[in-house]
């Protein structure tokens, strides 16, 4: 699938949603992404998580023994670590329908509640991508920027404004 060259288009103004979506359809089943960022030694949660050794509990309360450094600021009054972890196969997540995915396709999970970001994601506005325009891409997972636990970023300091070319001076006076 290819989008129309703007030169097909003489006299005709295309709308940047239009643009938008028809990116966002392309290339969608064909991602490119990094393994996610997970902390050493965490991943695969089954050697921990097996069933047998650790019971599941589905009980929302703070984490003492393990995973204790995890503070959920994503949603705190209405998520819970089993909304996105699969109970059952840790090293899985699961969508709101119950769908298993792997870490490595988490956009979609994300995407379930922030779909405008996943569709500006998917067409290279939101997030980081290298690649090529027209080949292939690789994308940064949207846990490579966001915390999932807590994906709000931190207040920066505003940087000073850029130094105008009208207010540079040349040392004796001389331009």
């Amino acid at each position: 699938m290819s989008i129309p060259s703007l030169h097909r288009f003489p006299g005709r103004v295309l709308r940047w949603g239009w643009f938008l979506a028809a990116m966002a359809c392309l290339g969608a089943q064909d991602i490119q992404v990094p393994p996610p960022p997970f902390t050493e030694g965490i991943f695969p949660c089954t050697a921990c998580h097996d069933g047998t050794n650790l019971k599941v509990n589905r009980q929302r309360r703070e984490l003492k023994d393990m995973h204790s450094d995890i503070v959920l600021k994503h949603g705190p009054e209405s998520r819970w670590c089993l909304d996105c972890h699969d109970p059952l196969n840790r090293d899985r997540l699961h969508l709101a329908s119950g769908e298993l995915i792997p870490f490595t396709v988490s956009y979609e999970l994300c995407g379930q509640c922030h779909g405008e970001k996943l569709r500006d994601w998917r067409a290279g506005v939101h997030g980081k991508r290298t690649g090529s325009w027209n080949g292939q891409k690789q994308y940064l997972l949207c846990v490579n920027c966001h915390n999932p636990h807590s994906p709000h970023f931190q207040a920066l300091k505003p940087m000073p404004p850029p130094v105008t070319p009208g207010s540079i001076q040349r040392k004796g006076g001389a331009l």
